[in-house]
């Protein structure tokens, strides 16, 4: 199977934007302008009390960040989405996800009524109203994959974010292993250095490709990959 191209669009700096992506569907975006923060979740779109599980997709992976080869955890063991391709080399799990409290203190308020599409928009609370789409609350909100973001932590546990992580034209792929629900957020970072709300665009291109084969990248990149895998297959069987 050759992989085909459904349908691309653009996700304008601080837009918020959901879609359900089958088995053997995969989500590119790309970096338009540099400097981009995509703040992402993950759900099993058939039931969606399964969902994205940060702490055992780090543990799993022995990993403190994602880039190519690597996978997305559920709280069930089994994988969500595969990250085949990478230009950027690393995307921040852990960092956060920037809240209204976080705008109003870094931006200042910026009302829609006055400003249209320039208004100050908040990840978080942007991501609530998304999932409201879908019969899910605050109560279902996890923590968020930041897509082209880079955090790294010191020995004192302190957490940096590094600038110029993302040029323009960077490129990561998600491929879903199973039907899967995806939001994402093109908003700033919480730990985005600045004071000028201007959160970047991306691109997005849904294409149909080939199911992972039995030497798959993502599969074997590390032992606990294979079997998570093996449950993710059985359950689609």
């Amino acid at each position: 199977m050759q992989e085909s191209i459904l349908w691309e669009e653009d996700l304008r700096g601080g837009q918020t934007w959901s879609q359900v992506l089958e088995r053997g569907m995969s989500l590119r975006l790309t970096d338009l302008e540099g400097g981009a923060n995509v703040s992402s979740l993950f759900y099993n779109a058939l039931e969606p009390t399964e969902r994205y599980n940060m702490p055992d997709t780090l543990k799993a992976q022995h990993i403190a960040r994602l880039t190519k080869g690597f996978v997305l955890y559920s709280d069930m063991g089994r994988i969500l989405c595969s990250m085949t391709e990478d230009t950027v080399g690393w995307h921040d799990p852990i960092g956060g996800t920037l809240s209204a409290a976080h705008v109003a203190a870094k931006y200042g308020e910026k009302p829609y009524q006055q400003h249209r599409n320039d208004w100050t928009q908040a990840a978080r609370e942007s991501l609530i109203l998304e999932l409201a789409k879908y019969s899910l609350s605050a109560r279902d909100l996890t923590p968020t994959l930041n897509l082209f973001s880079k955090v790294q932590v010191n020995e004192l546990g302190q957490m940096a974010y590094i600038p110029g992580n993302s040029k323009a034209g960077s490129v990561v792929e998600l491929r879903a292993e199973m039907k899967v629900l995806v939001l994402l957020s093109a908003n700033h970072h919480p730990l985005e250095p600045g004071t000028v709300y201007a959160p970047k665009p991306v691109k997005l291109t849904v294409k149909r490709v080939p199911t992972p084969g039995a030497n798959d990248a993502c599969r074997v990149s590390r032992p606990e990959n294979g079997r998570g895998f093996t449950l993710t297959e059985r359950y689609s069987a």
